[in-house]
């Protein structure tokens, strides 16, 4: 009997867990529903100026139009392609750079000051000359976006191999273990929050990447949309723009969220 009672007691906790997701699904809602609605309300009772600040309802009619034509979803599409490979290019490649630095400390203290720099630097000053290098197609957006991850995914993925307990490390020391097994037992699985801290950072990254190249030179994608909309002082166009980069966040964000579930339960196990 007492092995059957926290398996019953595990059904009421997953019940009340997807009830609060819902009920905090259902107060998400209700806030942006909220906010459209006050929004319109302010242009339609002229609080706001609508040629200043958009109008809702304008911008599902802008939705409409793109819909039915198709421009929405190519926009999209692109932008969600070159946001998506540079993120896998820049993340993965510089999760890795910064696990590794943890095998040569010295190495680790040469490039330090260099990848902060690097950081420092606004990212679209880069965008002029990976144009240059890579064209004004595909691929230098994909450049930018990768560029931008890599030097974050860098830094966040060293930070966590200093944030691993110095006893634990020593405790493995004195059983004998090498560096290398040190790296592969505690550094990778101690290291893995900081990770996926660097991954939610270069969601919004890679966004910004894609977009800037597409401010720069594109004929198409999001970036480009809402460019070219607001040089025809088209309001709608624009937030319709900004709103469907949210939402392509959002789901990469969804998307590193399964990845985090999967990474911490092939750890702890």
């Amino acid at each position: 009997m007492a092995t059957d009672h926290p398996a019953g007691a595990r059904a009421p906790a997953a019940r009340s867990r997807k009830a609060a997701a819902s009920r905090i699904g259902a107060y998400q809602a209700l806030l942006v529903v909220g906010i459209f609605a006050v929004w319109e309300l302010a242009i339609r009772q002229e609080w706001l100026k609508v040629y200043l600040y958009g109008q809702p309802s304008g911008i599902w009619r802008e939705l409409m139009k793109t819909l039915a034509d198709g421009s929405l979803l190519k926009h999209s599409l692109v932008t969600a392609q070159e946001s998506i490979v540079g993120f896998l290019i820049g993340g993965v490649l510089g999760s890795v750079a910064g696990l590794a630095m943890w095998l040569s400390p010295t190495l680790a203290k040469v490039l330090r000051p260099v990848m902060v720099a690097l950081n420092g630097v606004p990212k679209i000053a880069l965008a002029p000359l990976i144009i240059v290098w890579f064209g004004v197609g595909f691929e230098s957006k994909v450049a930018i976006a990768a560029i931008i991850c890599f030097i974050v995914a860098v830094i966040t993925a060293y930070a966590g191999t200093q944030e691993i307990d110095a006893d634990l490390i020593r405790l493995m020391r004195s059983l004998g273990a090498t560096r290398w097994k040190i790296f592969q037992k505690v550094i990778v699985p101690g290291s893995v929050p900081w990770l996926i801290s660097g991954f939610r950072l270069n969601v919004g990254f890679a966004l910004i990447g894609a977009v800037v190249g597409e401010y720069i030179s594109a004929e198409v994608g999001l970036g480009f949309y809402v460019h070219y909309s607001g040089t025809l002082y088209n309001l709608s166009g624009v937030w319709l723009g900004i709103l469907a980069l949210m939402v392509l966040a959002l789901v990469m964000d969804y998307a590193v969220g399964l990845l985090e579930r999967r990474l911490r339960g092939q750890f702890s196990d």
